[in-house]
């Protein structure tokens, strides 16, 4: 069997369902299931209606139903199906408008309802999509990621799946492509024990996708996006950047973490447990081989895989010389940073110093506030994270090369963090500089233009 995911972009009208459709056709000897996302703009529109909901009441209701319907009708129609919704499409659209009803009424979203209400788009997905296999000849069945054996835990908004799913899914599956049934699964969504529903959060329908495969021991997890795989650069940063054919899925999950637009980390994780492989291929051009995330790399791999960034980062560097010969400080420092609830992306300390970044989102005024009655704090905004993720085996001349090149620009590297892990060397730079960091970095590593 084969797990194909497509996501919003892929699905977003008339035109782009034919060319999934097609693709699924062309690969429905290996027994498909497919995972979708909600039709393109879906999920925000569906937030959008509740947010009307809430401040203008049924008027902007009935206005939002309407907006969403059309989406819906214009694919039915372009795909040459009839717009008389079917029973299953109608029942959810009236479903929707008794959820917006009622927070038109109370004027609050929990993130209970807020998950409730954006699976909504996922559903209607499916049937959507299956109605238009079905009237190609396929046996295609729309499956609620519940249905598929999909239980999470109640963390709404954000949940993780439960040990359980890795027996319900395959149990509720694999019967399914005995009986020569192509199911047509809602990605991002579950059930929790009780029956609640939940959504898994960031990369939640990449999840959905390789969690089947995984459990089901598929012979791959296909995730078809909008470019030909995991890139050396952002092509907006690098307009020469071309794809990776391997990478491992600890280097996956950096690209991720670091600035990559590719898969999140925790989708990674599931066929990372089982060795299964994760391809990213291009709807819009599948005949590009696309880029492999799997265990190993082929023996001719270039030490450098891809180069990343990610903007909007604060770099904190804190002084005290209370950390010679000391014990305890550091922990007190990070102590502060965990009762505030602020995550921490790179650190490096020497004998009396310790500097990390964290997301320019976070706030941290209350935390160094704290910091600042044991030592001394400065605090350096708008900066970048520039990645070099790849062999770090081959540190000694990643990094002469890449100072090489920060100092031909003139260029100075703040911060370097090396040898936590094993597949990246991250450097902080001012934010304006970064761009052209990266441009000089891929020139040096990959040739092409600076």
């Amino acid at each position: 069997m084969l797990v194909m995911k497509f996501g919003g972009s892929s699905v977003a009208d008339a035109e782009h369902i034919r060319r999934a459709a097609k693709i699924v056709l062309d690969h429905i000897d290996k027994r498909p299931v497919v995972v979708l996302s909600a039709m393109g703009d879906t999920t925000d529109h569906l937030l959008e209606a509740a947010e009307k909901a809430i401040g203008d009441g049924p008027i902007s209701v009935e206005f939002s139903l309407e907006k969403i319907s059309e989406t819906y009708l214009g694919a039915l129609q372009g795909l040459g199906l009839s717009t008389l919704f079917t029973p299953d499409l109608r029942e959810l659209l009236s479903d929707l408008a008794t959820l917006l009803s009622g927070i038109s009424l109370i004027k609050e979203l929990s993130p209970k309802t807020k998950d409730y209400l954006v699976s909504f788009g996922e559903r209607m997905s499916v049937r959507l999509v299956a109605r238009y296999l079905q009237s190609l000849g396929v046996n295609a069945l729309p499956v609620d990621a519940w249905d598929a054996g999909f239980v999470s835990n109640s963390s709404f908004t954000s949940a993780d799946l439960e040990p359980e799913s890795w027996r319900s899914i395959p149990d509720a599956l694999l019967p399914l492509l005995e009986e020569g049934i192509l199911p047509v699964v809602t990605g991002f969504i579950a059930k929790d024990t009780k029956g609640a529903i939940t959504t898994l959060g960031r990369g939640g329908s990449d999840l959905t996708a390789t969690m089947i495969a995984a459990a089901c021991k598929a012979e791959a997890a296909q995730v078809w996006k909008d470019v030909d795989g995991i890139l050396t650069a952002d092509p907006r940063i690098v307009p020469d950047a071309r794809p990776v054919s391997a990478v491992t899925y600890e280097e996956a999950a950096e690209l991720a973490f670091f600035g990559a637009q590719v898969l999140h980390p925790r989708a990674m994780y599931p066929c990372s447990k089982t060795g299964t492989p994760v391809l990213v291929k291009n709807s819009y051009n599948p005949q590009a081989p696309g880029s492999v995330i799997g265990s190993s790399l082929p023996p001719d791999a270039h030490h450098v895989r891809a180069i990343t960034t990610r903007g909007n980062i604060t770099l904190i560097d804190i002084v005290s010389s209370r950390m010679v010969g000391q014990y305890g400080f550091l922990a007190e420092v990070f102590s502060c940073f965990a009762k505030h609830r602020i995550s921490i992306d790179m650190l490096a300390t020497s004998e009396v110093s310790v500097s990390l970044t964290v997301d320019a989102a976070q706030d941290i005024g209350a935390a160094i506030g704290e910091i600042a009655r044991i030592a001394s704090v400065e605090v350096k905004t708008k900066k970048a994270i520039v990645t070099i993720v790849g062999l770090v085996s081959h540190s000694s001349v990643i990094l002469e090369s890449a100072f090489g090149v920060c100092a031909s620009l003139d260029i100075q590297a703040e911060m370097v963090s090396h040898g936590a892990s094993k597949v990246n060397i991250g450097f902080i730079v001012d934010g304006a500089e970064a761009g052209a960091v990266v441009r000089g970095l891929h020139k040096k590593f990959f040739g092409g233009q600076a």
